[in-house]
């Protein structure tokens, strides 16, 4: 496996990944601060969310690409791993809700109490990716 062929390329990868969801989720995150009105732009979440969009695919792409190459370096670390596995489960439920609930949710400009619901939940799924992912090394064992 190539990224156990040289000591920098794993933590490489790792940054890469890193930069790749701070990006998506840094954009999202902030499509959700103006929809609780935390933000402070003349943008409707509509407006700010198109704005935004092709930074969260960019983003989501690289972080998933990276991290397929990072769980190569040792799949059975992974799979067996709590945190990786709760990490995983909140990345499909927060992908999903992105582009169902959440879309829909932000292209009709509703601030309403639904709407800061969703916000919330998006903004705690996506925090949960960042958790999960930092205590993947801190979580021995597992399965």
């Amino acid at each position: 496996n190539p990224i156990n062929s040289y000591e920098l390329i794993f933590p490489i990868m790792e940054v890469i990944h890193i930069a790749g969801f701070g990006v998506a989720i840094g954009a999202t995150a902030a499509v959700d601060f103006r929809i609780l009105g935390l933000l402070p732009v003349e943008q409707k979440p509509s407006e700010l969310s198109k704005a935004t969009s092709m930074w969260v695919l960019g983003g989501l792409l690289i972080a998933i690409f990276s991290g397929l190459e990072l769980y190569t370096s040792d799949p059975d670390m992974y799979y067996l791993n709590w945190s990786f596995i709760i990490k995983m489960i909140c990345l499909v439920a927060a992908i999903v809700l992105n582009y169902t609930v959440h879309r829909k949710i932000v292209a009709s400009d509703s601030t309403s109490g639904g709407a800061k619901v969703v916000a919330c939940l998006s903004l705690a799924l996506w925090a949960s990716i960042i958790f999960g992912g930092i205590f993947i090394a801190f979580i021995q064992g597992g399965l």
